[in-house]
């Protein structure tokens, strides 16, 4: 069925590699012929049952054999013709990427376990993603995207759920893993609804953010010390900005009602109304269907 493939370690027969679900047989994309098919095969599906745009997973560096190809291009390069071929549609969506930063791509973080821990390398790596140049940065799936761990549903974490949705809610982007009302409780699908209805409040301005990141190539969602250089806050990897005056700080604990926050210098409002001028370090509360966050409404009264 596919044309001219990567060889295998026996010459002339295809690479084929093991796909969650099954095998696949691998594209060499610097090979015209091999490119060519498969922007056929993506403009039909457009075309004859007018598909929108394409999630174009995998195609990590690790599925090529360096050389092994027409141009003898490196495993790394394999991955970045792939992105390539998602700039013919204007939607898209991949989760490997190489040098290709600055690009109208939409980047996603790789799969995250159903787990605290890997809730908690969402916002540093979210904040990477921006500072390499992908502002269109996706978090992994509400819950986490490893199928292997919504196999049971005695394996679900309630609260995980709820404290997953909050920390995508006011990200760039967010995608559930499961439907929330098949695996929840009514108090537990309340607090995610709590959240995604946060997230409508801010949608303009979250859109707003990314139309500005889109002319000038800076990240959407942004470290403190993006816009707070030398306080420091470098190693904060807790807490995010949307755009410039929007600061965000998740529950990342199982069991947590409190936290402390790293207010930036300016007056910022919290979600009650309460305002704090800036730079101090606050705890506040946050029950199961809070988010703390804080938009900033002015800067310092001096």
């Amino acid at each position: 069925m596919l044309r001219e493939q990567i060889a295998s370690d026996n010459a002339g027969q295809p690479k084929i590699v093991r796909w969650w679900n099954g095998a696949s047989a691998v594209l060499d994309l610097s090979n015209p012929v091999d490119e060519a098919w498969f922007k056929e095969r993506l403009d039909h599906l457009q075309k004859e049952y007018k598909v929108d745009g394409f999630k174009l997973d995998a195609g990590d560096a690790e599925f090529y054999p360096d050389g092994h190809s027409k141009r003898n291009v490196s495993a790394n390069e394999q991955n970045r013709l792939f992105g390539e071929i998602g700039l013919r549609y204007p939607l898209n969506e991949y989760r490997a990427m190489w040098r290709m930063g600055g690009q109208p791509l939409v980047q996603r973080l790789r799969d995250k376990d159903h787990a605290w821990k890997d809730l908690r390398q969402l916002i540093p790596q979210m904040s990477l993603a921006g500072l390499m140049g992908y502002p269109f940065s996706c978090p992994d799936m509400i819950g986490g995207g490893q199928f292997t761990s919504f196999l049971s549903a005695e394996t679900f974490d309630q609260e995980l759920i709820v404290r997953s949705t909050q920390v995508h809610a006011l990200m760039p982007m967010m995608q559930f893993s499961v439907a929330p009302w098949r695996i929840l409780d009514q108090a537990h699908l309340q607090a995610t609804k709590s959240a995604v209805g946060l997230r409508a409040k801010f949608a303009d301005y979250i859109l707003e953010t990314a139309i500005q990141g889109a002319k000038t190539g800076e990240p959407i969602l942004r470290p403190l010390e993006y816009d707070y250089p030398g306080m420091p806050l470098e190693t904060l990897k807790t807490q995010f900005l949307i755009g410039t005056d929007l600061l965000v700080a998740p529950i990342l604990e199982a069991k947590s009602r409190h936290r402390v926050v790293q207010i930036p210098p300016g007056i910022w409002q919290s979600a009650d109304g309460t305002k704090t001028e800036g730079p101090q370090a606050i705890t506040v509360s946050a029950d199961l269907d809070e988010l703390p966050y804080f938009k900033r409404i002015a800067a310092n009264s001096d």
